[in-house]
């Protein structure tokens, strides 16, 4: 969400404004270590040093921060009741997930009365489902995009983007399912979605525009910077607008270290045989617009207008394609929503907590504020709304009991709730 220069500059900031949470969190209670407010702690930093061989590699060290000036306390549970508890609908009948991420832009503007982009604020949720109390976790970017694979909280370095792309060192043993530490790009020990699917058998891919056109800077295939170097993605040029920090599955070794990742971290060449068949659709697909075509720039290298108008030309022509896939009509759920939305917004939902590597995962308050989002599926009625909070969190959770895949990081968070019958309105489909 920040240029590239304000994020250098961010990173500085960050790392003196913020403090990092004392003793880690509990599942479902307050952060540790009692106190009000924010105490003065070790912040986590990251640099780089030469390894035997010569090989550049990330250290954790840490040095004294002070407390913020204003004292975040963690949100409460939400009190709202579905309407419906998730066992009512079968979430197990969905067979193939869709997911398109969008960028930063709050609810307030997305659906506003006259939206800048109404194929995705009117037409799209006349057709399926608008969540309006939903919630990213964090600011900026690179940071809601690991929650929602991975449920790993907002850290000093995935705040700001990870300028550099530097091996995540973990200083402690995982806490409450959160990895403790700093860096990146997280050890084997950390696991996310991926790791779950493939261990139950369930196929994945993650699409992503523009990767490889300009093949100095990335792979065509699971593109992504020199570990423990500066990462050239983080702006777009006129011929590649590819975005390392937006493609999640390459800040997690157990991807990016297995030949896996040359079948499954494709471009956008792919989508179109891909989707042409149930047998060749994966049953979770995740789709990385380029930063244009995201929103994320305004204007774009390319010279056009980018922002929201930006992302409705792009909709228009792409979601298109999935609704009209064999997969998606058998038994999927498309999901579209945003990162974040305006750092001014830091609030949160669903009884969110910070991780052992952020004190204040907003910045600005404990959340990423509120983005909504749409949903479509045979399971929902056309023009059904949702008033219950959810976050990225919440969706992790529910994708992985579509799965049936064990909860990682905050999806088993107290608080959480999947998606319930407020959304999947029309349960037999």
């Amino acid at each position: 969400m920040l240029s590239s220069l304000r994020l250098r500059l961010a990173w500085v900031v960050v790392a003196v404004a913020l403090t990092a949470c004392g003793g880690g969190t509990t599942l479902g209670g307050s952060p540790t270590g009692g106190g009000s407010g924010v105490a003065p702690t070790a912040a986590p930093t990251a640099k780089a040093t030469t390894a035997p061989g010569g090989q550049p590699t990330a250290s954790a060290t840490a040095t004294a921060t002070p407390a913020g000036t204003a004292t975040v306390t963690p949100t409460t549970a939400p009190t709202a009741t579905p309407t419906g508890s998730a066992s009512a609908f079968s979430l197990s009948k969905i067979k193939h997930v869709f997911i398109v991420m969008l960028e930063n832009e709050s609810y307030s503007t997305t659906f506003a009365s006259t939206p800048p982009a109404p194929y995705l604020a009117q037409t799209l949720p006349a057709q399926g489902a608008l969540l309006e109390d939903y919630y990213g976790v964090g600011h900026a970017s690179l940071d809601n995009y690991i929650a929602l694979i991975s449920g790993q909280a907002p850290s000093y370095f995935t705040q700001t983007d990870c300028q550099d792309y530097l091996n995540f060192i973990e200083t402690t043993t995982i806490i409450d399912g959160q990895a403790q530490g700093a860096g990146c790009v997280f050890p084997t020990t950390v696991p996310n979605i991926t790791d779950n699917l493939d261990t139950k058998g369930v196929t994945w891919r993650s699409y992503d525009e523009d990767m490889g056109n300009d093949p100095t800077r990335e792979s065509a295939t699971c593109g992504h910077p020199t570990l423990n170097d500066q990462d050239m993605t983080q702006d777009a040029t006129a011929s590649d607008q590819y975005a390392t920090r937006h493609n999640p599955f390459m800040y997690f070794h157990s991807i990016i270290d297995n030949p896996i990742c040359n079948t499954n971290v494709l471009n956008f060449h792919h989508v179109a045989p891909d989707l042409s068949s149930t047998a060749t659709t994966a049953n979770y697909s995740f789709f990385t617009p380029n930063l244009c075509d995201d929103g994320h720039d305004s204007p774009c290298a390319t010279g056009q207008a980018g922002g929201l108008p930006q992302i409705n030309t792009f909709l228009l022509s792409f979601i298109p394609q999935i609704l009209a896939s064999p997969a998606y009509k058998q038994d999927g759920l498309l999901i579209i929503t945003f990162d974040e939305a305006a750092e001014s917004d830091g609030s949160s939902c669903c009884g969110e907590l910070p991780g052992p590597n952020s004190a204040n995962p907003g910045l600005v308050g404990l959340g990423g504020g509120v983005i909504g989002a749409v949903l479509l599926s045979r399971y929902i009625k056309p023009g059904t709304v949702s008033m219950l909070p959810y976050n990225h969190y919440a969706t992790l959770r529910t994708i992985e009991d579509i799965f049936g895949v064990p909860y990682l990081g905050y999806s088993q968070a107290s608080g959480l709730t999947d998606y319930s019958t407020d959304i999947f309105t029309n349960p037999g489909g």
